[in-house]
């Protein structure tokens, strides 16, 4: 049983008990009948009216939890209906009063939600307020009429948060343009004229970070950095022009030096005095015409060297051979020097490469001379190698930097209608004849030692060898007999095959003679580099008689003076021949007989 029917239990006994209570007070009192029932009638209506009052108090309090039950599911709809969310399912099964409290609660976060919302979207109104002001720019689109949604408060803020970043970014690009704007506005010493240049001078600009502003900005700093550069040119040039007129006019390098400040800034004031200088320059060029003019034309013809300029081409300018010196005569000088400084910065590359071919040609030749001289031997100091090396790189890389040249050539000359000419002569005929030359010369030194060589073999066969052997001198100019003897036979065996080595030399190209060792082994050496044979040993030459003592003869052929004197050409022959047979130890017909 429930407490609220017990309490009514005992509510309903406690009623009967007062009634019964009253009774027996009634009948103690001796009240008559008539006033008990009055009085009882009494006792019913005041408790009827208290239960029909605290009946319609209770009913009262249901209508109105049933009236706030249905204001709270309107507003709960039409908070859900603002909020974009959906609509709080009710549970089934509750008591009016949870009803009402749990549709009461919701509606109460609800609202709070909405206020939420509210508050947030005119924050970001604010902001975007603010920007649009500052960035000149249009608004998202959301209104403080209606509630946003979450999906729409999330696009505001990271519009917003773009939007910031945007007018951070102009605010730092906004910063440089001024900055430049008024760096170039003092290099050109301008003064701000209209109101625009004037607020960007000495006024605030991050108020305003519109795309306009920004634009006019850009085109203001775009005209003075134009006007810049154009004043830097006409300083550059006027600059270049009074170099030129200091190396014309021989100016001391205390006048250049205290003119040196306006020949790095390029001010107004600096280009104020960089004309006042040209003039003054100019009129001292005037009044120095002919020392003007000869510089002009050592000028004139470093470039004809330059660009190779041969005794026809430098005739094309008259004016250079002219001793009449006037204005005109500077004049046509000048304009030519201009001429020729502009065709040669043109094609600096073709006659630079020109010249590196010359210059690695004359040190090619400068390496093969070295290359052919004998007593490079003497004094090695690792040279050799180095100069073997550079050599062997220099030929391989001269034909690479011809074809190169040649391509360049032939562009030139089509640009040019006409050909590239070298002293005179186009630059691979020049190169040509270069190669010719250099093989002619190789040939004509290969000749000259076949001769020299041949001469060496008529005199060793004529006047025969020596042969010095190494000798220990105890002391000086003292030698024993036994020694003496050894050493006369020795010369004369050797000499006696030397003789028949010699026969046989002409079928081979002759070979350096070995160096001494340390076993002292004979050593020979010809007359035509050394001393004559000793007088002691003239009667054991190979042309007369063998060696004495019992010593066998030398197997030696007798040699005419005929046979010896021969030409050189046909000697040539003759080796050419004996070299093409490829028979060894084959002994020339003009050198000897038949054995």
């Amino acid at each position: 049983m429930r407490r609220s029917e017990l309490l009514a239990a005992e509510a309903e006994a406690c009623l009967n008990k007062a009634l019964s209570r009253l009774k027996d007070i009634w009948e103690e009192i001796g009240i008559p009948e008539e006033q008990r029932l009055q009085r009882t009638s009494m006792v019913k209506n005041h408790i009827k009216n208290l239960l029909e009052m605290m009946i319609e108090e209770e009913e009262a309090l249901r209508k109105r939890l049933m009236h706030s039950i249905h204001k709270c599911r309107a507003e709960m709809q039409r908070l859900c209906l603002e909020l974009q969310l959906p609509v709080f399912q009710e549970e089934e099964g509750l008591s009016i009063l949870q009803q009402e409290k749990n549709i009461r609660i919701e509606v109460e976060a609800l609202m709070k939600e909405r206020a939420q919302r509210m508050q947030q979207l005119q924050d970001l109104l604010d902001q975007e307020q603010d920007l649009c002001h500052t960035l000149d720019c249009k608004a998202f689109g959301l209104t403080a009429d209606a509630v946003p949604s979450q999906e729409q408060l999330e696009s505001f803020k990271h519009y917003i948060s773009h939007q910031n970043a945007e007018k951070a970014q102009r605010h730092a690009e906004f910063r440089e343009l001024k900055k430049r704007v008024i760096l170039c506005m003092e290099e050109l010493d301008h003064i701000p004229e209209s109101s625009f240049e004037k607020d960007v001078v000495h006024e605030d600009q991050d108020s305003c970070l519109s795309t306009d502003n920004a634009a006019s900005l850009r085109l203001l700093l775009h005209q003075l950095e134009e006007r810049r550069v154009e004043q830097e040119g006409r300083c550059q040039a006027h600059r270049v022009k009074i170099e030129q007129l200091w190396e014309l006019l021989q100016v001391s390098t205390g006048d250049r030096e205290a003119f040196s400040e306006h020949m790095v800034a390029s001010r107004r004031r600096n280009l104020e005095a960089l004309q006042a200088e040209e003039r003054r320059l100019e009129e001292l060029k005037l009044l120095n015409i002919r020392g003007v003019t000869d510089a002009l034309r050592s000028q004139i013809l470093a470039l004809w060297e330059k660009c190779f300029y041969s005794s026809e081409q430098r005739q094309d300018f008259p004016a250079f051979f002219r001793v009449d010196f006037d204005e005109d005569l500077l004049a046509l000088h000048e304009a030519e020097l201009h001429r020729l400084k502009q065709h040669y910065e043109k094609h600096q590359e073709l006659y630079s490469g020109v010249h590196r071919w010359r210059e690695s040609w004359r040190h090619l030749q400068e390496l093969e001379k070295k290359a052919a001289d004998p007593s490079r031997f003497t004094n090695r100091g690792g040279n050799l190698l180095k100069e073997e090396k550079l050599r062997r790189e220099l030929q391989k890389n001269l034909p690479k930097l011809e074809k190169k040249l040649k391509v360049q050539i032939r562009s030139w000359e089509s640009e040019q209608h006409c050909s590239f000419l070298v002293n005179g002569q186009t630059f691979m005929q020049f190169v040509e004849e270069q190669w010719e030359l250099h093989r002619a010369q190789k040939e004509k030194e290969r000749l000259e030692r076949l001769w020299k060589k041949s001469q060496q073999l008529e005199e060793d066969m004529r006047y025969g060898t020596t042969v010095q052997s190494p000798i220990q001198h105890r002391f000086l100019g003292q030698t024993t007999p036994k020694k003496a003897k050894q050493m006369f036979n020795a010369t004369s065996s050797t000499s006696c095959g030397s003789s028949q080595r010699l026969l046989y030399s002409g079928c081979r190209s002759p070979g350096p003679i070995p160096t001494l060792s340390a076993t002292k082994a004979p050593t020979v050496q010809t007359l035509g580099g050394f001393k004559p044979p000793h007088p002691g040993f003239g009667g054991y030459n190979k042309e007369n008689k063998g060696q004495p003592n019992g010593t066998p003869p030398c197997t030696q052929r007798n040699v005419s003076m005929a046979s010896i004197a021969i030409t050189y050409s046909k000697f040539v022959r003759d080796l050419s021949m004996a070299s093409n047979s490829k028979i060894q130890h084959r002994v020339l017909n003009s050198t000897s007989t038949n054995l």
